[in-house]
This record gives structure tokens, C-alpha cells and sequence, in this order.
């Protein structure tokens, strides 16, 4: 057996079911041996676009995304969607093709090493045929243990190669997730004994260690307030005490209440600029505590009092039992009149002075609406750009599963594929693909794929024909923004020439289409919403203060 048959064979075996990629001569063998042994493949039409699909459906099935694309120029095209995974600590195995060591003169030669690290992911390779099947084996177990995405280069001399007869895939045994040093427990035990308004944040290392149940009896023993950064958005939902998101798309209610705490005991969350908005949903007599399996992530973004390694469910459940030992149960922040007020808050109870026009359409208007209209069932996934906050504020998720938020690298145009990979990974709910019509036109051509797979999807454009983020930010400053402005066009045309449906919104009435597709969602849906571009997103002034 050649080594390129044995990889796919063996991948299979550790557990992939899907695979998206874009074929060329240095990926195609192995690719035809994950489809050989029972690996579906989903052909994307760019490579950028095929990790945002295995990005997308690690996110929202919770198992290890994969990805194959060809040598070179392919590996360069993923890059951005293999940034994006990498900043997102999404568990993802980026397959491709590498020259052969005496190809030193190829025009595909690249140092795929040093673009993997660049980008925050982790390089390795199939070394030899001897060794090749280890090779595999470690590159998935520090993407599945690790949670980090890797890019396995598959030089094309050891992909041909036969593989020795007596090789054999190692076996796996998963670890447990790492707890954290007992003396660290006893010290946060005793942060929470002396506080008196504690608050539990779960960020995305909390959703990877599916740490709510853990989280959630930690707060009923010590009285806390839940919050989550963007990323771990639909963690504690149904909770009476969740106050929602942290940072720029915090109700107002919720930053009140935050700003209150005398403790913040962040589970997996990094405590970046956009989760503590610039630091003042953090009061300044606050002590924080944070839990991450990376050392390197305590403190990074801010001084902390005590950090905690480990895994974000072991740390809660230690913590809770080192606390429940001492005999201590506090009341914290909680009582029936917070209970109250938190039912009646979050940012669909805030006025607002709709702005619609005879032409456009007010973008919380819109969310506010479709969150009425779409089922309860839904993953929701979030592009980058000035309209992300509207759906993250105003349209609810039924689990962390259910969001996909795609800002770990900001940049725009990933939101599309990565609706894709979840749309293949829940085929059970209907996929939202909320995109700006910066990132929609970068990523047209995956509509594409979309209307291939067949699955129910609709994709929701915030379209002020222009990058929005950039008109209100350089255009008070009195500065020319119309490099940044475009004519308007019909976005929804381009989902009925991929062989969906579309329609234009400019206002309530229009919505009735959308509202009778979902009586019986099929296929592609492109709903090109013309929203009041004047109508500036609340948490813009606070994101664009760090430039």
C-alpha cells in the first residue's frame, strides 16, 4: 500500500467522517482514500473557503474538523481560514500537499512550516513511510488534545512511497483533561470566600471542555452572575443568572452588573479588549481569577491575581469541591429581584429609534423580526464586520453550538464557508450565514457549494453597500471615505444564479417572503437586506479605541 492511501485509511480510523477541500495533483490521492474508506467529501471552490467549512463544522458538531488542499499556492489560499481557526483554538487537521525533498527548484516550494507558525498553527509532517502512520497519529492528537489547529504537510515522495508491511496506526488512548495544582485551587477558594459579588465567565475554552454543568453548580455554590465572551455566546442559556455576553455587545444591564463584581473567575476566556470592553466592565477594586489550558494566555491581555492551568470543567469542578469541603455556600449576587430583572433585560427590552426609510431598513429592526420568525432550532454563524453585532445582540442560539462567531482574525469573508461546514455538521437546524456585503461578495462563489449540498440555508446580508466599519470610523474624522462606499447591487440575484432563492428587504412587508420560505426551508435562500446605513453599531467606537 502506497503511504498516501494508508493516511486517508487511517484517518478514517481515528474518527473523520468529513472532509472539505479543494483538489489538485498534490492532495488528490489522499483525498480519494478518505472517500474510499468512508470519509464524505465536500468539494469547496476555494481552498480559504474549505478550512472555514472545517472550522464551521468542528464548531457546531464538536468533533475535529478536516480539510485537504494541494501544495503550494493551495496551502497560501487556505491561509487566512487556517489563521482564523488557529486564533479560534478550534480542533482542526488542515491536510496538503508539500514537494518532494528533491524538488528544490519547484515553483510550488514554500517553507509550509514557517506559514503554519505564522499564523498561530501547528506544523507537522509525514516524515518517511516508516514512520508515516505515527506521523498521523501525533498530528491528530494535538489537534484533538491540544486543541489547536495543525497543518500535516504530505511531501509528494513519501505520499508515494510504500508503506512497510509491518506498519501499523498507534494505538490512542484519549488523556484526561489536565485539572489544575490543588495549592491553586485552595488560593481561588479562598478569592471566592472573601468576595462578595462573584461573577463566572466561560469563554470559548469552556464551550471545547463542555464545562457548563460544571460552571453553572460553581455558581449556584458561590451566588454568581454567568456572562461569556462573543465566542462562548449560548453557554448558559435558559439559566435565570446568565446576563448574556461580556464586551462591546453587553446589554446595557448586563455591563452594569458586571462592572459591579468583586470577582471575576474567567473559565477558558482570554480577557481580551473586546470581552472586558478596554477593561471597564472590569471595576477597579475587581479580582480576577483565570483558568486556561495555555500558561501563556494567563495574564496576557490583562493582570490577573491568580491564574489556574488546567481545563476549564476540571478547574470549576475542583474549585466547587475544594469549596463545598470547607462547608461555604454564598449568596453572591443573586436573589429573586435579579432573577427579575434579568428576565426582562437583554438588548430586545432596550428602545430604540427605528430608522427605517422607504428604502432601508433599520438592522435591529430587521434582527428583531427574523429572531421572531426563524426556528428555535438554528445555528446562527457570524461574519466579521460592522453589522456582527446586530445578530449577536439580538437573535438567541439554543446552545454554544449554535454560534459560530468568526472574529478570532477578523477578517471578513469567512462567515460563508463557515456556515457550510456547520449546515454539514447539523443538518437537524437551519443555518443562518449572517454576512456584510463586504464579506458576501468575497465569498460568492461558495454559494456555489451551498446550492450542491442542498441543505437548508439561509443567508441573511446586512447590506449598506459599503465596509461600514470604516465609514463610521474615518468618516467623523472628516476624512474621504468613498474608496469604502458602492453602488448598490442585487446580492439575492446572485443566489438565484447559483440555483437558490433570493429576495430584497427594505422593509417589514418583505419579509413575508422569508417568512413563508421558513414554513418549509429547502435549499439556498439569499435575503439581501438594504439596511439604514446611518444606524452605527453600539460597540463600534469601543472596538476601533484600540487603533
Amino acid at each position: 500500500m502506497r503511504v498516501a492511501e494508508a493516511v486517508g485509511r487511517a484517518l478514517v480510523e481515528l474518527g473523520v467522517e468529513h472532509v472539505f477541500g479543494v483538489v489538485g495533483s498534490g492532495n488528490f490521492e489522499v483525498t480519494e482514500a478518505l472517500r474510499a474508506a468512508g470519509a464524505t467529501f465536500v468539494a469547496a471552490r476555494h481552498e480559504c473557503a474549505a478550512v472555514c467549512m472545517a472550522d464551521g463544522y468542528a464548531r457546531a458538531s464538536g468533533r475535529p474538523g478536516v480539510a485537504s488542499v494541494h501544495q503550494g499556492p493551495g496551502l497560501t489560499n487556505a491561509a487566512t481560514g487556517l489563521a482564523e481557526a488557529a486564533k479560534s483554538r478550534t480542533p482542526l487537521l488542515l491536510l496538503a500537499g508539500d514537494t518532494s525533498a528533491a524538488a528544490v527548484r519547484s515553483n510550488f516550494r514554500i517553507d509550509q512550516d514557517a506559514l503554519a507558525r505564522s499564523v498561530d498553527a501547528v506544523p507537522e509532517r509525514l516524515h518517511s513511510a516508516d514512520g508515516a502512520l505515527e506521523d498521523v497519529a501525533r498530528a491528530w492528537r494535538r489537534a484533538v488534545e491540544g486543541r489547536r489547529a495543525v497543518l500535516l504537510s504530505l511531501p509528494l515522495d513519501v505520499q508515494g512511497a510504500e508503506l512497510p508491511r509491518e506498519a501499523r496506526l498507534p494505538a490512542w488512548h484519549r488523556s484526561s483533561p489536565p485539572a489544575p495544582p490543588a495549592a491553586a485551587v485552595r488560593a481561588a477558594a479562598d478569592l471566592v470566600e472573601a468576595a462578595e459579588r462573584p461573577v463566572l465567565l466561560g469563554g470559548r475554552g469552556a464551550v471545547l471542555a463542555c464545562a457548563r454543568g460544571s460552571l453553572e453548580a460553581l455558581g449556584d455554590r458561590i451566588g454568581a452572575l454567568l456572562a461569556t465572551s462573543a465566542n462562548g455566546h449560548g453557554l448558559f442559556v435558559g439559566s435565570p443568572w446568565s446576563a448574556g455576553i461580556s464586551g462591546g455587545f453587553a446589554s446595557p444591564l448586563t455591563a452594569r452588573l458586571l462592572s459591579e463584581a468583586d470577582l471575576v473567575l474567567a473559565f477558558g476566556a482570554s480577557l481580551n479588549m473586546w470581552t472586558t470592553r478596554h477593561g471597564t466592565l472590569i471595576g477597579e477594586g475587581a479580582r480576577v481569577v483565570q483558568v486556561d489550558l495555555d500558561a501563556g494566555a494567563i495574564g496576557a491581555q490583562r493582570t490577573v491575581e491568580l491564574g489556574l492551568v488546567g481545563d476549564a470543567a476540571e478547574a470549576a469542578r475542583a474549585l466547587e469541591a475544594e469549596l463545598e469541603a470547607r462547608g461555604y455556600a454564598g449568596e453572591g449576587f443573586r436573589s429573586g429581584a435579579l432573577a427579575d430583572r434579568l428576565a426582562a433585560g437583554g438588548w430586545a427590552s432596550e428602545a430604540f429609534e427605528d430608522r427605517s426609510t422607504s428604502k432601508t431598513i433599520d438592522p435591529r429592526t430587521l434582527t428583531i423580526a427574523l429572531d421572531g420568525l426563524l426556528p428555535a432550532e438554528r445555528t446562527v454563524v457570524v461574519d466579521s464586520g460592522h453589522f456582527m453585532g446586530w445578530p449577536a445582540m439580538y437573535l438567541s442560539v439554543p446552545d454554544p453550538a449554535g454560534f459560530v462567531f468568526n472574529q478570532a482574525y477578523q477578517s471578513i469573508g469567512l462567515g460563508l464557508g463557515a456556515a457550510i461546514g456547520a449546515a454539514v455538521a447539523r443538518p437537524d437546524r437551519l443555518t443562518v450565514a449572517a454576512l456584510g456585503d463586504g464579506g458576501a461578495f468575497m465569498a460568492l462563489a461558495e454559494l456555489d457549494t451551498a446550492v450542491r449540498l442542498g441543505l437548508p440555508l439561509l443567508v441573511l446580508v446586512y447590506d449598506d453597500a459599503a465596509y461600514g466599519a470604516e465609514v463610521h470610523h474615518f468618516g467623523p474624522q472628516g476624512l474621504p471615505v468613498d474608496v469604502v462606499r458602492f453602488p448598490d447591487a442585487d446580492l439575492d440575484a446572485f443566489g438565484r444564479a447559483a440555483g437558490g432563492k433570493g429576495v430584497t428587504v427594505r422593509g417589514m412587508d418583505d419579509l413575508a417572503i422569508v417568512e413563508a420560505w421558513l414554513e418549509h426551508p429547502e435549499g439556498l435562500l439569499v435575503v439581501d437586506a438594504k439596511v439604514t446605513p446611518t444606524v452605527v453599531a453600539e460597540w463600534l467606537e469601543d472596538a476601533f479605541r484600540a487603533h
